[in-house]
């Protein structure tokens, strides 16, 4: 019987269709481009092969096909028979996923790895701050992630994409010389990998290593095609050390070239965010505004989020919004969000909320308010979905709001308690 990367029995008894099967597995859990072209080499091989429909189907959604993926998750379903445990469960993670089903998937799929835990394909649903534990919205979703790697860890050894996995996870809560050696492995066995790739720039955010986070970006990128979903990320994370640096001419250039929101390959929302987080930040560095940036970012913002329901996408909209004085809209556009949160579809509950009124309250310069806003969510900020570097926006409003109130020594104190490692946040007037 064939097998995969794994070690896990495939249906398909046709070896060309394996390994282009594993193929597209491994182009997907290293986020390189191609994995749709090898999972049709597989089709092609073997029409009934369900899996690699099912991958088809997933590298469609990535790409926000989303048509492509339902056609292929359907073909998929008409395949089953024959199909092992395994493989129907695997089957049934990714239509909860694609129905948009996020809490039942999760529980899916943890029901799936605890009878086959060495099916990456599945767990790299969950694995990352961008999956289904990372953006559930609920409280303690770092540690959560944390505990639920930490028993699979046996299961991998050294495997390259679990150690960029769980080392990423690790090095979000704080647990750095951990870290460290299971991210620089995974770069050592593959080093065109492009979490492996995302994990050490995390790394080096979150212990303060700009500079080595600066040489690293320069010396990886050029391995990456445009055409990989997180080669826009990437830039930004690089953008991001270079404004760390104090190289706001560097920033903007990667901005213009390599993630603003009309030139960025990845998923909508991570377009949208990197885009609008970073000119926020240089504006809280100091530097003067580009309303036509801004306008164009909310053309985009309005055309692809028409509405809200997806948190990490829905406070990076408030920015947007904030940033170009459109309050009315904001203002509806945080009802949407309440509406959702009385629903109960709204995980990470009023955190969101707060911190779009706290962005609006900013820009007009009522920074009491801004203030009073963002203290008393900070401790549940985990909750709006995304990594400690994205987040870290919010600490940073909340200091430049510090600073512009004259509010110094609250300023001191929120630096005094901030988490040990990440450089100091890039705020104009910071003495």
């Amino acid at each position: 019987m064939l097998t995969d990367r794994y070690g896990l029995p495939l249906s398909t008894n046709v070896a060309a269709a394996r390994d282009a099967y594993a193929d597209g597995v491994n182009l997907l859990l290293t986020v390189y481009p191609g994995a749709g072209a090898a999972f049709d080499r597989a089709i092609a091989a073997d029409p009934k092969f369900a899996l690699a429909h099912i991958g088809k189907a997933r590298a469609f959604q990535l790409v926000v096909n989303l048509a492509g993926m339902r056609d292929s998750l359907a073909t998929a379903l008409t395949l089953t028979e024959g199909a092992s445990a395994r493989e129907l469960s695997h089957i049934n993670v990714f239509r909860l996923l694609f129905a948009g089903q996020a809490v039942a998937a999760l529980a899916a799929l943890r029901a799936h790895v605890e009878t086959w835990p060495r099916d990456a394909l599945v767990l790299s649903l969950a694995a990352n701050q961008g999956g289904l534990i990372g953006m559930s919205g609920l409280p303690g979703r770092e540690q959560g992630l944390v505990d639920f790697l930490d028993p699979l860890a046996t299961h991998y050894g050294e495997d390259w994409w679990f150690e960029a996995h769980y080392g990423m996870a690790l090095s979000e809560i704080g647990r750095h010389d951990a870290a460290r050696p299971r991210i620089e492995r995974s770069l050592a066995q593959v080093r065109r990998n492009a979490y492996g790739a995302h994990a050490f720039a995390h790394l080096c955010y979150e212990t303060g290593e700009r500079d080595s986070g600066i040489d690293f970006m320069r010396d990886w990128l050029p391995l990456y095609d445009r055409g990989g979903g997180l080669f826009g990320h990437l830039n930004w994370h690089l953008g991001l050390f270079e404004l760390h640096a104090g190289h706001l001419d560097a920033g903007l250039r990667l901005y213009n070239d390599a993630f603003c929101a009309d030139d960025h390959r990845g998923a909508v929302h991570q377009k949208l965010s990197d885009s609008s987080s970073f000119l926020w930040r240089s504006e809280l560095a100091g530097h003067p505004r580009d309303p036509a940036r801004w306008a164009k970012l909310l053309e985009y913002a309005r055309e692809k989020i028409p509405h809200p329901g997806f948190s990490l996408a829905d406070w990076h909209v408030a920015l947007a919004l904030a940033a170009s004085g459109e309050d009315a809209a904001l203002e509806d556009w945080v009802e949407g969000i309440e509406e959702l949160v009385k629903a109960g579809r709204y995980p990470s509950g009023a955190t969101i909320p707060t911190v779009a009124r706290a962005f609006a309250a900013f820009q007009r310069g009522d920074h009491a308010t801004a203030i009073d806003l963002i203290v008393p969510m900070l401790p549940d900020r985990e909750r709006m979905g995304g990594s400690r570097a994205q987040i870290d926006l919010v600490e940073a409003t909340l200091l430049r709001a510090y600073l512009n109130a004259g509010r110094v020594a609250e300023a001191r104190h929120l630096i005094a308690d901030r988490r040990p490692g990440p450089a100091i946040l890039p705020v104009a007037r910071l003495q």
